[in-house]
Parts: structure tokens; C-alpha cells; sequence
């Protein structure tokens, strides 16, 4: 089956486009390239060769299916790649080529060429992310609703302490990504560059250098230790991404309605019910968080690896590592789209904090209550009170005010304001300003 109708939903179609066998391919000679010019820089090829390499080859158009079929014979497609560029190199520049590599110097190099466009990617996104919830929690500081424990009514908070959780929870997640290092691989065959003694280091650092990529300390072969803090920063994401997702869902829910996703044409249309209007975007989301964490699985899985070379531990870290980051970036390109648009209804909002009655003012009612009733009897009372104004209909302050064990007790203005859920959101304010604070700070 296409995997156009299974896989890339969920996947940036950006980064699908990036990523492809040409691209690695280009990844991989890039390496090699780089390879050349840093030992042609010490003197360790003769000069001009680096640049005749890349007249020779940067033009090249590799056989993908034959690289694809090597790929069974050899256990990576670098192997048939080394094999096809000195193919197409005149006698006197094969023994040039590859020189003092292994292929996973190779592969992995390449990936880690290949994500850092994609985590320069992330990145933007979970800046709009944050752009995004920084408006929508300043225009919503004052705007109270429900706060839900364990799926049920408890007190008033504001919708804009609950975006300011979003957007924390995603930025964090931003300033995790942006501290790993993504590192050059080169140690050869066994990692310790073989032949070429303390060379070699200079090697590895100068291929870091033209490539862009980190200089580790050591080659990681079976250090996976970079992978390993890659794959649990993705899917930090992931799960930051997945909350968004979940309550939005929660609260576009036909009972409540207090949010809805961005409108579109078509957007959110059922098969069968017109009146749908599904949260797709919230599915797409949390369907594509749920295939990270997954992944994330397998790179944590293989992160103990045999002696000075993986045996299937590494290899199974390459779909994960690509496959991973492009679903996260699918995620945030519906999350960024989803907090730039969402539409808030604080009428619901309104509505749902009168759902029962008041009894969600229960707590201050009978800490108002209990100085001139007692403990036991404020509780009593706050509480039968609220359970008549849910029956009734009516205002949970004129219900208690009305009492006749609670009449002349408490002033009928402190009652007001005791039932008063916008006077009950304790430091919302101050913590979506000091939330404001600190990612404005970053």
C-alpha cells in the first residue's frame, strides 16, 4: 500500500521532500568529500586531490536501486556507495577515496547531516509555538473556566494559565532539542584511525569543521550516547506536542465546546455526520506522537552496543532516528497551525463553571462559613446549598443567602463574592506573566 496514504500523513511533507535516497546519498559523498580536504590539509593526500575527487563525483548520478540491493550483501548502503563512487574515479584517485574510513563513519555522518536542517526545522516551529501561546495566554489571563482533576470539575483556573502550560511544556522541550550536539562520525575501522595515529583526531575535527556537525571528543561507534540524547529530545517534543493535543480534543468535546480547532474547508468533516466537526488536527498530532514514542523506544533499546561495532543495535537506529524526526515535524507544523488559530469560546466557559450549581465554590463558601458556623456545618451547608441551586436553577449565592441556618450569619456581599469563580483563580495571573517572562526570556 502507498505509504502516502499511511505513513506521510503524519509526516512533514517538507521533510519527507529533504529526505530521500538522493539526499543521502549527497549526505554521504559530502562526507567524503569532506574527508579528502581535511587530509589533503595535512598534507596526507596530494594537493589538488580533494578537488578532483569532487569534479569527479559531485555530478554522479548513483544507481539508488543498485545502492538498495547492496544494501542486503553489505548490511549499509555504504558499502555499495564506496564501491559505486570508485567505480566512476580513474585509477589514480580510487586508493584516495575513503581513506581510513569505515562505513559507519559514513552513515552516520550522513544522518546527522541530514537532521540538522530538520532540527533547524523544529526549532522554527516551536517558535511559532511559543509566539503563538504568548498571545493567546495574555489576550486569556483573565479568562476563567473549569480546572478538571481526574476528568471532573474542581476549581476555577483561567484558559490562559492552561495555554501557558502548552507553551511552556513545548518551549522546554525547544531549548532541550537545541542543546544536542549533532557529531561527525571518523574513527575507522576500529575507532582509534588505524595508521594514521594522532592524525587522525585532526582528521575528525576537520571533517566536523567543514561539515557543520559537532567535533566529539571520541568516535561514538558503539557510544551512543549522541543517539541516545537525540532520540529522548524528540521525543520530549512528541509528548509536549501530544498534551496540546489531548486537551484541546478534551475541550472541544459537544458537551463542553470551550475550544474548537482552527476552521477550514472540509477540515474536521465526518464521513457519515455532517454536524461533525472532528479535531483532526489533535489526531494527527497525537497519532504521530504516539509512532515517536515508539521510536524513541527502539533508540533507547540499542543504546548498549557490542565492543567496537553494533551488531544490529546500530542498524536499527536508522529509520527510528529519520522516521522519528520527520513525524515530530509533522506534529508541530499541526500544533503551530493549531495555537495560531484556535478559536476559544469563554461563553462555554462561562457556562460550564454553572454546570453544578456552584458546587465548585464549595471550598471558599465554607471557608467563609466556617468561623461563624463551625467547620463541620459549613461543609454541610455549602455543600446542600449547592446541590439546590443544581436542581433549582438558581444562583448559588441567593440559594445560600436565602438559608435559614446561614441568614444574618455572613454578609450577603461576602456570599457574593465568595461564589465569585473569577475572585478564586489564585496566582493565574501572575504565573501567565511570569510565564511570559521567561520565554520572552530565552
Amino acid at each position: 500500500m502507498p505509504a502516502a496514504l499511511i505513513q506521510h500523513p503524519f509526516m512533514s511533507a517538507d521533510g519527507l521532500a529533504a529526505c530521500h535516497g538522493q539526499a543521502m546519498v549527497k549526505a554521504m559523498l559530502a562526507f567524503e568529500l569532506a574527508l579528502a580536504e581535511a587530509q589533503e590539509a595535512e598534507a596526507a593526500l596530494p594537493a589538488g586531490t580533494s578537488q578532483r575527487l569532487r569534479e569527479r563525483l559531485a555530478g554522479h548520478p548513483f544507481d539508488l536501486d543498485a545502492l538498495a540491493a547492496g544494501v542486503a550483501s553489505g548490511g549499509n548502503v555504504a558499502i555499495p556507495f564506496v564501491k559505486q563512487a570508485r567505480a566512476a574515479l580513474p585509477d589514480e584517485l580510487k586508493r584516495y577515496f575513503h581513506q581510513g574510513a569505515t562505513s559507519q563513519d559514513v552513515v552516520d555522518s550522513a544522518l546527522m547531516l541530514l537532521l540538522k536542517s530538520r532540527l533547524a526545522r523544529l526549532d522554527a516551529l516551536l517558535v511559532r509555538c511559543r509566539v503563538a501561546g504568548i498571545a493567546l495566554m495574555q489576550v486569556h489571563d483573565q479568562t476563567v473556566m473549569v480546572g478538571r482533576t481526574l476528568m471532573q470539575q474542581a476549581l476555577p483556573t483561567t484558559f490562559g494559565v492552561r495555554v501557558a502550560q502548552w507553551t511552556l511544556g513545548l518551549e522546554q522541550a525547544r531549548r532541550r532539542l537545541a542543546g544536542v550536539a549533532l557529531p561527525v562520525q571518523f574513527g575507522g575501522a576500529v575507532g582509534v584511525h588505524s595508521g594514521w595515529g594522532a592524525l587522525g583526531l585532526t582528521f575528525m575535527d576537520g571533517i566536523a569543521e567543514r561539515l557543520g556537525l559537532a567535533a566529539p571528543v571520541l568516535p561514538w561507534h558503539t557510544d551512543r550516547q549522541p543517539i541516545h540524547a537525540l532520540g529522548t529530545a524528540l521525543d520530549a517534543a512528541a509528548g509536549a506536542a501530544e498534551k496540546l493535543a489531548l486537551d484541546v480534543a478534551l475541550l472541544t468535546q459537544t458537551e463542553l465546546g470551550e475550544v474548537a480547532e482552527p476552521a477550514g474547508e472540509g477540515m474536521g468533516e465526518s464521513s457519515s455526520m455532517p454536524h461533525k466537526r472532528n479535531p483532526v488536527r489533535c489526531a494527527l498530532i497525537r497519532g504521530a506522537a504516539r509512532q515517536v514514542h515508539g521510536h524513541t523506544t527502539v533508540l533507547l533499546n540499542a543504546a548498549a552496543q557490542p565492543l567496537e561495532r553494533g551488531l544490529g543495535e546500530w542498524h536499527a537506529e536508522w529509520t527510528p532516528l529519520i522516521d522519528g524526526t520527520l513525524l515530530l515535524e509533522g506534529a508541530l507544523e499541526q500544533a503551530a497551525v493549531l495555537l495560531e488559530g484556535l478559536e476559544v469560546n469563554p461563553e462555554a466557559m462561562r457556562r460550564n463553571l454553572a454546570i453544578t450549581g456552584g458546587a465548585i465554590m464549595a471550598e471558599p463558601v465554607a471557608m467563609l462559613l466556617a468561623p461563624a458556623l463551625g467547620q463541620d456545618a459549613a461543609k454541610r451547608l455549602s455543600a446542600e446549598a449547592a446541590e439546590t441551586a443544581r436542581r433549582e436553577g438558581r444562583a448559588y449565592a441567593e440559594v445560600l443567602a436565602e438559608h435559614a441556618e446561614i441568614k444574618g450569619q455572613v454578609a450577603e456581599d461576602e456570599l457574593a463574592r465568595a461564589c465569585d469563580p473569577g475572585l478564586y483563580i489564585g496566582s493565574s495571573k501572575q504565573q501567565v506573566k511570569r510565564t511570559v517572562s521567561w520565554l520572552e526570556g530565552s
